[in-house]
């Protein structure tokens, strides 16, 4: 490493990276560790406000539940909409004019939308509005519409998600919480995607 990598920008970056490493590993291929212990988690009242990336419970009160050979089936009947909702770090505000930021490549299940930074516990009206709006432009207007929550195994942010468009009244909310690497676990592959507008 040179000494001129060693700028204040690019420690900034560094850090963001590492920060968002340690919480969800690369988005390269879903190559993030996760626990093989089973563990017997219990179905919160509230969403999950951290620790998004633990073991997460069997339930999601009002939705239907979904292994990764049902997800598989949904997928292939067709209706449903694949929602995923792997976070991105934006770009950082303040950054020298020198810096350069790349946006993280991601990977996810074909057909596949990919809504990002919407499974946190709390939304900030940006995120929230739109998070909605794009839930009603994609259902359009449908209520009933068939929605497929996801991420990653072990994830909360999918359950946040899931349990959000509950509350927004939708009545057909599936979640799918192998998300990626149980559908990578089938032998599917997975493919570039691009946040929907908005983001």
């Amino acid at each position: 490493m040179t000494r001129s990598m060693l700028r204040p920008g690019w420690l900034v970056l560094a850090a963001l990276v590492a920060g968002v490493t340690l919480v969800f590993g690369s988005s390269y291929g879903f190559a993030q560790e996760h626990s093989t212990k089973a563990v017997e988690v219990l179905e919160p009242a509230d969403y999950r406000m951290n620790d998004y990336r633990s073991p997460v419970p069997k339930t999601l009160k009002g939705a239907r539940v979904v292994n990764s050979e049902e997800a598989a089936q949904l997928v292939k009947v067709g209706g449903a909409l694949l929602i995923d909702v792997y976070p991105q770090a934006p770009k950082p505000p303040g950054l020298p004019a020198n810096a350069i930021w790349r946006t993280p490549k991601h990977n996810s299940i074909k057909g596949a939308v990919w809504l990002p930074n919407v499974g946190y516990g709390k939304l900030a009206a940006g995120p929230e509005t739109y998070f909605k709006s794009n839930l009603e432009r994609l259902t359009r207007g449908a209520k009933d519409k068939a929605l497929i929550f996801f991420c990653l195994r072990d994830c909360w942010m999918s359950w946040n998600a899931a349990k959000r468009a509950l509350s927004w009244s939708y009545t057909n909310v599936i979640w799918f919480p192998d998300g990626a690497d149980g559908w990578q676990g089938l032998g599917n592959e997975l493919v570039g995607v691009t946040p929907e507008a908005g983001f």
